[in-house]
């Protein structure tokens, strides 16, 4: 046998459950989600058996049928529950042994929850050395954002948004680069492992101000190089074009440090 993980499907489970989940139907899932079928699940209603606190216990009535030519001595699946805003709020696992083909079995899968479900994702963890053509390249969902947020996302130079930002990256190494206007652009090394799950998040906190910031007394913020401040009227370019504003709009005025050869002309 050999241990290896991929992101086969996601099952949308609907609207936000209630603690009994009594009208949702049963969930059908076929692995792996293209190709011959090797593995039919269903999942019954979420029951809500137990709960502490925030953290709920639901158990799952499942049936396992083998449509694979063989039978499966050992299959395992890792299950990842997330709630409406793709936060993976819960985990369970599910194993078959034994299982002739053709045939079926029923059992129960407990999942605990901090929240109310409304998708799950099954990942294959014990995979017979036969079936290792069946799990195509895994890929992880991750959410990714900044401080502040807003800053233009490349992930390995390919742009795919502003933060805070969805994305879906493969094993292996990545490059996520964050550029917003007024302040340094910057690199984060990412590394993706065999065994890592979706659901989780990086935070990339962008480099000083590449510009002065005016703050007026509204709470707006404006990023330029200042020219002068004068009695009344404080001077200022953005994005190359001098702008004017009255000095008593302004609370506060913040000066980035420069040589005097990068000052501007």
């Amino acid at each position: 046998m050999i241990q290896i993980r991929r992101v086969m499907c996601v099952v949308l489970l609907g609207a936000a459950l209630p603690a009994a989940a009594k009208d949702q139907p049963a969930q059908v899932v076929i692995w792996p989600a293209s190709g011959a079928p090797v593995v039919q699940l269903t999942f019954g209603k979420f029951r809500e058996i137990g709960a502490i606190g925030n953290a709920r216990t639901y158990a799952i009535d499942t049936i396992a049928e083998n449509r694979w030519g063989k039978k499966l001595t050992v299959l395992s699946f890792d299950l990842y529950i997330f709630d409406k805003n793709k936060a993976r709020i819960g985990q369970g696992h599910i194993q078959l042994t034994d299982v002739p083909s053709g045939g079926t079995v029923k059992f129960q899968t407990t999942v605990t929850t901090s929240g109310a479900p409304a998708s799950l994702e099954i990942i294959p963890a014990t995979v017979p050395v036969e079936l290792r053509a069946a799990a195509p390249p895994r890929q992880v969902s991750m959410t990714v954002n900044s401080v502040p947020q807003g800053a233009l996302l490349l992930v390995d130079g390919t742009v795919l948004g502003t933060t805070p930002k969805i994305v879906e990256v493969g094993v292996g190494k990545h490059d996520l680069e964050f550029r917003k206007e007024g302040f340094n652009s910057g690199h984060f090394p990412l590394e993706i492992a065999a065994n890592d799950a979706s659901g989780g998040s990086v935070s990339y906190e962008l480099g000083a101000s590449a510009h002065d910031t005016l703050e007026f007394r509204d709470g707006t913020l404006l990023s330029g190089d200042l020219e002068s401040v004068g009695s009344t009227e404080v001077h200022i370019r953005i994005g190359g074009t001098p702008q004017v504003f009255e000095r008593n709009r302004i609370k506060r005025i913040l000066l980035v440090e420069r040589d005097a050869a990068s000052a501007p002309q």
